[in-house]
């Protein structure tokens, strides 16, 4: 005979599987979705949703990577156009070619305007420099505040829960 608790804890985790399938719902995972309504258990519903989870992670990771190698290439492709840049420039410059038409494109050479130098800091006039606000110390606030310290206008947040999976 099962006890009203028992029972209680049976709806509980019914409606608990029922919002992990409604959530997962709202989500672009499919096949996540279509296996937690075919799972009955919602502790077998729960596992299921973290190993979408790792299977997340580890796509996120290989993205990573492959961002990486990718920003890689980018990087070697602009500094071989800005080489090529400095290249013609150089060119141009020596053979006093200040214009080339050809059928695809038009080069035009030309000075740009000087740019500044500031050879010492402490001579520039008070009126060229922009007085700024101060900026919050976030990280010396959060550590004073952890360390007991009472300070106004600032206080500590609730935490909130987290979970942490180690994948064997």
């Amino acid at each position: 005979m099962e006890h009203s608790s028992d029972k209680q804890a049976l709806y509980k985790h019914e409606v608990l599987r029922e919002w992990l399938i409604a959530e997962a719902a709202d989500t672009d995972d499919e096949r996540l979705r279509i296996t937690l309504e075919s799972i009955g258990d919602l502790h077998a519903a729960i596992a299921c949703v973290v190993r979408s989870y790792l299977e997340d992670l580890t796509l996120v990771a290989a993205l990573g990577i492959r961002l990486d190698e990718m920003q890689s290439r980018l990087a070697r492709l602009e500094a071989r156009a800005d080489e090529k840049r400095v290249l013609v420039t150089s060119v141009m410059e020596q053979a006093e070619i200040k214009k080339l038409t050809e059928p695809d494109f038009t080069l035009t050479m030309r000075r740009t305007l000087p740019p500044l130098i500031v050879t010492d800091e402490s001579a520039v006039p008070a009126a060229f420099w922009i007085v700024q606000a101060p900026i919050l110390d976030t990280p010396g606030l959060t550590s004073a505040l952890r360390c007991g310290q009472a300070i106004p206008g600032a206080k500590l947040g609730s935490g909130h829960p987290v979970i942490s999976v180690r994948s064997n």
